[in-house]
């Protein structure tokens, strides 16, 4: 996080650790607002890696699990590198801004990432390298999220996965059951909006945004869940992060195999927990009737509900999930209750 913008948030009113915004002073108010209310998010939790050099199209092209070619300074794309096993190392958000292609990830997977994808550069024209102080990133949610930000910023992308450039500012469409947008920007233009959002919106924590994607059934992989899917288990070919016809890319015969000749026997489903002990990414779920030789489920993200317990994603047997009797850990442990997905799973 760059040293002014920590500066700027702590006078703002953040509680910050390990340059991660754990909320503005009331916890629990933020909980309840994110899911109906108007809300700004910090978004330093989550690094940049710039990809550069006439070759890197082309160089993304053969290591991501989507089209690159896709990507330009008005669309973004949701993305996954895998192992050659077709395990997902990270997932992402892959952007343009100027020349450079961007990687949005969780900054605790950003230096694991960099040092395998750079492995791999060989002979190409291409220069990687953290970026995640260039810039200053904040997401912006709530039911008049475009309305409020449409007054202060006068082209908005309209569709999810958009982009627009604009004075300076990056904004992308996210997806969400609310209107949601991130903005990437230089620090006082940052400052700048920050301010004037400030107004109408509530300042949170960075759970807050995690709340948001999970209600939105857009999954995080962290170094707990590094390797452990392929990429459809997540419902990363559901919610655009896959395509099946760009060609081959590192692990691609494996997610390949998995859409054309095998038979998905699971896939991330939402859920909710109740307890009010930690639930985190990694858990195990528990079915006493399950056949699934490779275990239950495993939990993606983990939030508190506001109404109690927690609101999840986990990658579950789908035969498991459709009986209902799951529980957290063991035939111990607390009650899990499946819940929609704001899309349909095929």
């Amino acid at each position: 996080m760059k040293p002014a913008w920590l500066d700027f948030l702590k006078n703002a009113g953040a509680e910050i650790e390990h340059n991660k915004v754990q909320s503005f002073g009331n916890l629990e108010r933020e909980r309840r607002i994110v899911h109906t209310g108007l809300v700004i998010c910090d978004l330093s939790h989550h690094g940049l890696i710039s990809v550069d050099g006439e070759d890197a199209a082309d160089f993304l092209q053969g290591q991501l699990t989507n089209d690159v070619r896709d990507v330009s300074l008005q669309h973004s794309q949701l993305s996954a590198y895998c192992t050659h096993k077709g395990r997902m190392l990270a997932n992402f958000r892959l952007l343009k801004r100027n020349e450079s292609y961007y990687l949005s990830l969780p900054q605790s997977l950003l230096e694991s990432t960099l040092k395998r994808i750079s492995m791999f550069i060989l002979m190409a024209k291409v220069s990687i390298k953290d970026s995640s102080d260039a810039f200053v990133k904040m997401g912006l949610s709530g039911p008049e999220a475009d309305k409020q930000l449409a007054e202060l910023i006068s082209d908005l992308p309209v569709e999810t996965d958009d982009v627009t450039q604009v004075n300076g500012y990056t904004i992308i469409k996210c997806p969400g059951t609310l209107p949601r947008y991130e903005i990437i920007g230089e620090l006082e233009d940052m400052k700048t909006l920050w301010g004037q959002l400030d107004v109408n919106a509530a300042p949170a924590g960075a759970d807050a945004w995690e709340t948001l994607d999970i209600m939105a059934g857009i999954p995080t992989i962290t170094n707990e869940t590094s390797e452990a899917f392929v990429p459809q288990m997540t419902n990363m070919h559901v919610i655009n992060g896959v395509n099946f016809q760009k060609g081959c890319y590192t692990g691609q015969e494996v997610v390949a195999r998995m859409q054309y000749l095998g038979k998905l026997k699971r896939h991330m489903f939402k859920i909710q927990i109740n307890t009010s002990d930690a639930v985190t990414a990694g858990d195990k779920l528990f079915s006493k009737d399950s056949k699934s030789g490779q275990g239950t489920g495993q939990i993606v993200n983990a939030q508190t509900d506001p109404d109690g317990g927690y609101i999840a994603l986990a990658v579950i047997n789908i035969a498991d999930a459709e009986a209902g009797k799951l529980q957290l850990h063991d035939e111990t442990g607390p009650m899990v209750t499946v819940q929609s997905l704001p899309y349909s799973v095929e």
